[in-house]
């Protein structure tokens, strides 16, 4: 039950944060825009993420935590092993949900404090004097190798949240046997939803369907 509510919570911060990014399709002053008011926040934007780092903790912690105890269940692995209804995404829980906290970690150096590129320190403020973001991330996704490590990231989660998002229910006693299969089905779709609502971003600015109006 903890790795489904914390699961809930993180989906739906992952769902608000692509409708912040999006904006960026919107152009400069919708998501500058969206930024600043963040900013604006203060100390409650702050306990925001300390609230949501916790919450990372703990649904990482937790399942660790359950994939110690299965195995302990059977000492002795399978002789013929087959996996009859779990999925790629359901068997590699944990390793993907390790290499995502680890994508998070670059993600959060890259683009909130900004530590791993130093044009980010060069951009100049927008007319209404707000950071540009836009141009931010416009020159954070031209690099090919940032672009393709976000995508995998996008990638990872996505099998992470195939599975996730269709067993929340189950895990809290809210499903049946008619309701399981639409379920997984659901799931996998609005994690592929997700998906291709992230790397639209980067994809975009490497086709060059959003460029910055800074040069560096």
């Amino acid at each position: 039950m903890i790795v489904a509510i914390t699961g809930v919570i993180l989906i739906l911060f992952v769902i608000g944060h692509l409708l912040g990014n999006l904006q960026i399709f919107l152009g400069a002053d919708w998501i500058n825009g969206y930024s600043q008011h963040l900013r604006d926040l203060g100390p409650l934007l702050w306990a925001i993420r300390l609230f949501l780092l916790c919450t990372v903790v703990v649904h990482i912690y937790v399942t660790i935590q359950l994939a110690i105890a299965n195995r302990r269940a059977r000492p002795e692995a399978y002789i013929d092993k087959e996996h009859v209804k779990a999925t790629f995404a359901s068997r590699h829980m944990v390793m993907s949900g390790l290499i995502i906290l680890a994508f998070l970690i670059y993600h959060l150096a890259h683009f909130t404090f900004r530590k791993t590129d130093a044009r980010f320190a060069l951009l100049k403020p927008d007319p209404l004097n707000h950071y540009d973001v836009y141009s931010m991330m416009v020159y954070g996704f031209q690099n090919y190798l940032v672009s393709g490590f976000y995508i995998l990231g996008m990638w990872l989660l996505t099998l992470h949240l195939s599975h996730g998002s269709s067993s929340f229910l189950q895990s809290l006693g809210l499903n049946n046997r008619t309701l399981t299969p639409r379920l997984a089905f659901g799931g996998r779709v609005f994690a592929w939803l997700l998906f291709v609502g992230y790397t639209s971003i980067p994809v975009a600015v490497l086709l060059g369907l959003i460029k910055s109006a800074q040069q560096l």
